[in-house]
């Protein structure tokens, strides 16, 4: 039984209304979705936060010249594990928070607005590492894309972004989560890159917005606002705890604006797929057939 604020993902969608059901379904499952979310992906983002404030103090470290009792390997050692620790905590935990999300959507949708939280844990631990494969390979092409121009990884960018919920929605491989995404998007690539551009520049600018208090804090410990400047305490600012802890925080809102774009992202695919093979209004006429049977 659906409830009054249920959102139908398996419908046909125009720009606004994927951007209005995005904020629909996030404001009408809050507590329950992050409920699951933070059980679920929270000691990722734990360890995700720690390794960017670890990387952080390694750098104001070297900016302030405060590695001078170590020698050099020792210094580069330091900095390269922490840049190393950071990127791969920084996948694994984005990787996480896509997943997690797509996995909620699918339970959400199966139960006609309820979720299944064992279930979610189950799917989301059995498909770790194929998602964890799928986002690398996406990742290395994209960035490949990039390098040529930038029109090459823009062009890549729009199917491949959808193949992440071909992968949990279709239950496909990473080789065909792959290949389906351009199949997805074919005839539909200039709405589809219009859509993903629009929700990006919201989640964008959002992400200014919380960063905002830690780049204030930092102008006001190298003296931007009292006409003292003195770069110099930029290093300062980022090994200062209350500057790291501030930058933690910015870190957690922009992380958790990304499932805006990967709600959207669901809406977008389920649009797709509905345009192309009409699921939802087939599986809706069938329930009336099974209706009228009694």
């Amino acid at each position: 039984m659906q409830n009054n604020n249920y959102v139908e993902f398996k419908k046909k969608r125009d720009l606004g209304e994927i951007l209005g059901d995005t904020f629909a379904f996030l404001r009408g499952q809050l507590k329950p979705f992050f409920n699951t979310f933070f059980k679920i992906a929270g000691p990722y983002l734990v360890v995700f936060l720690l390794c960017n404030a670890f990387y952080t103090y390694s750098v104001g470290n070297i900016i302030n010249f405060n590695l001078e009792s170590s020698d050099e390997i020792s210094s580069a050692l330091l900095i390269g594990l922490s840049a190393f620790l950071f990127i791969i905590s920084m996948g694994v935990a984005y990787a996480m928070a896509q997943s997690v999300t797509l996995h909620y959507i699918k339970s959400y949708v199966e139960n006609n607005g309820a979720t299944n939280f064992e279930q979610i844990k189950s799917e989301v631990y059995s498909t770790f590492w194929k998602f964890i494969g799928l986002a690398f390979l996406v990742g290395i092409c994209v960035l490949i894309g990039l390098m040529f121009c930038i029109i090459p990884g823009v062009y890549l960018y729009v199917p491949l972004t959808l193949s992440f919920s071909i992968l949990i929605f279709n239950k496909k491989s990473v080789g065909d989560a792959f290949s389906d995404g351009f199949s997805l998007v074919k005839d539909y690539w200039w709405i589809t890159f219009a859509t993903l551009l629009v929700v990006g520049i919201v989640v964008t600018i959002a992400g200014y917005a919380f960063s905002v208090p830690s780049a204030i804090y930092m102008y006001a410990k190298m003296g931007v606002f009292s006409a003292e400047i003195d770069p110099s305490n930029m290093g300062d600012t980022l090994i200062d705890p209350i500057g790291i802890v501030i930058n933690m925080i910015s870190i957690l809102f922009q992380y958790l604006l990304s499932i805006i774009t990967v709600v959207a992202g669901a809406l977008i695919y389920f649009d797709l797929n509905e345009r192309k093979n009409l699921t939802g209004t087939l599986e809706r006429i069938k329930s009336l057939g099974n209706t009228t049977d009694y």
